[in-house]
């Protein structure tokens, strides 16, 4: 991987980038999923090689992002937009066309000796912007090698996963002269709540009004803190935890089976520390849910432009996921993700925050679902678009999301690798020392994102 190396970045430009055409002011309410999510930012980013054979100045690559975006903000108006308090405090987008901070810099670096492995020292306050205002923001890096990363950060009250994928892609076909292949919809009916409504049990379990969430409490030493990290797990290795996840005949995708691998990973810590049980959730899209026997809805909820998420969780004794084999937790995480992946769990959630508004609620799991032991979230991003998000100089050698939340959780994020075929790349936002003991003890299935698995090592100008 070779030696680590510190660089720094200048700014040279920083515009606003509005809509190419007028918009008409209006307040877009957020529907009851995106009251759910705190006031946090998500970071998204990509690296590409300079062009072989280009004379493509940067300059001109940025001018290139601008247009584009200013051209996919018609459509996507949300992101030029700003978040502003109603008369009872709760958020309400306020689409007025305020714009997109755009950031031009360069970076004293080559694109082979980014430490992406460790993004906190190489991606963090660096090549992923600070969003100042309004609802995103955008950076554009020229590197010393000829290379660019491109990166965002937007409000997740806004966005999310999902919605943020259908406008990078529609940026890039911008970008390229083509027209846009997902037109979002802003429709908050397809996401109203019920008259009267009707609320699950268990729902109350997974969601808690914020003035209820008890103190937090420290459930490590002092000097631990939340890091992020980024690893690639083969297909080989994957293929490996799903036929150990499936064992006694049943069927476990392999989310379920990795999930359950660190679960157990995480459980060890956990024990050594004294805590007798540990929490683990995992991040539910609702679109394909809501959408359910209903042709025309489901339609409307594929390009459907907001939260639709849910995030289910279970606890379990730290003893039992030590010594229990694999296919066992597995069983587990299967059992309370079920409870979540249907129709009525996503309009019963719609209905449990309307029956508690206008106070503000949040998943139990973000701040820490278990007061008993340390807690993580996996999110799937096996949708992550990383192949389609080509400007007009080729698609990117690497993308992630990067996402230190700010909860007392923990937050895994999988995606697909662009390197090879069948892997995935694995964004980790844990404890130091959990991540400690996963190189430690994993080190044979999650090892660290290098260049020479990029195949950047011997990359030239």
């Amino acid at each position: 991987m070779g030696a680590k190396v510190d660089f720094t970045v200048t700014v040279s430009k920083e515009e606003i980038v509005a809509a190419v055409l007028p918009l008409q002011q209006h307040w877009l309410p957020l529907s009851n999923l995106d009251l759910l999510l705190p006031p946090v930012d998500v970071g998204v980013f990509f690296c590409y090689k300079k062009p072989e054979g280009s004379i493509v100045s940067f300059s001109s690559m940025a001018s290139v992002l601008k247009k584009a975006m200013a051209q996919a903000l018609v459509s996507y108006y949300a992101f030029a937009g700003e978040v502003v308090a109603n008369t009872v405090g709760e958020p309400e987008l306020l689409c007025n066309n305020r714009g997109v901070g755009f950031v031009e810099a360069y970076a004293d670096v080559e694109l082979r000796d980014l430490d992406l492995h460790n993004p906190d020292e190489s991606i963090e306050g660096k090549l992923v912007p600070e969003k100042k205002h309004g609802v995103l923001s955008v950076q554009a890096t020229e590197l010393r090698c000829g290379g660019i990363v491109v990166a965002c950060t937007f409000d997740h009250r806004i966005a999310d996963a999902y919605s943020a994928n259908m406008f990078v892609v529609s940026w890039a076909e911008m970008a390229r002269s083509k027209s846009i292949s997902l037109v979002p919809s802003f429709r908050r009916s397809l996401v109203n709540p019920r008259r009267p409504g009707c609320i699950d049990p268990s729902l109350n379990h997974m969601y808690v009004p914020i003035s209820s969430l008890p103190p937090p409490k420290q459930h490590y030493q002092p000097t631990d803190h939340l890091i992020s990290r980024i690893y690639y797990i083969t297909s080989e290795q994957l293929d490996e935890l799903q036929s150990l996840a499936c064992t006694n005949g049943y069927k476990r995708t392999k989310l379920e089976s990795f999930s359950a691998f660190l679960w157990k990973m995480i459980a060890v810590l956990a024990a050594q520390d004294g805590f007798k049980s540990t929490s683990m959730g995992i991040v539910v899209d609702g679109r394909a849910r809501l959408g359910e026997g209903d042709e025309e809805k489901a339609s409307s909820m594929s390009c459907y432009f907001g939260n639709v998420l849910s995030i289910p969780f279970g606890g379990q004794k730290v003893s039992e996921l030590m010594e229990k084999p694999l296919w066992w937790v597995a069983n587990q995480v299967h059992n309370f993700l079920e409870q979540a992946v249907t129709k009525e769990h996503f309009l019963g959630l719609i209905d449990w925050v309307e029956a508690h508004r206008p106070e503000p609620a949040l998943a139990r799991i973000y701040s820490n679902g278990s007061e008993e032991g340390p807690a993580f979230v996996v999110s799937s991003g096996k949708h992550f678009p990383v192949s389609k998000v080509d400007f007009g100089w080729g698609k990117p050698l690497f993308g992630s999301y990067h996402f230190p939340w700010g909860g007392d959780s923990g937050y895994v994020m999988p995606m697909p690798s662009p390197a090879r075929e069948g892997d995935w790349v694995v964004y980790m936002h844990l404890f130091k020392r959990q991540v400690e003991l996963i190189e430690a003890e994993a080190s044979g299935v999650l090892r660290p994102l290098t260049s020479d698995y990029l195949e950047l090592s011997n990359y030239q100008l």
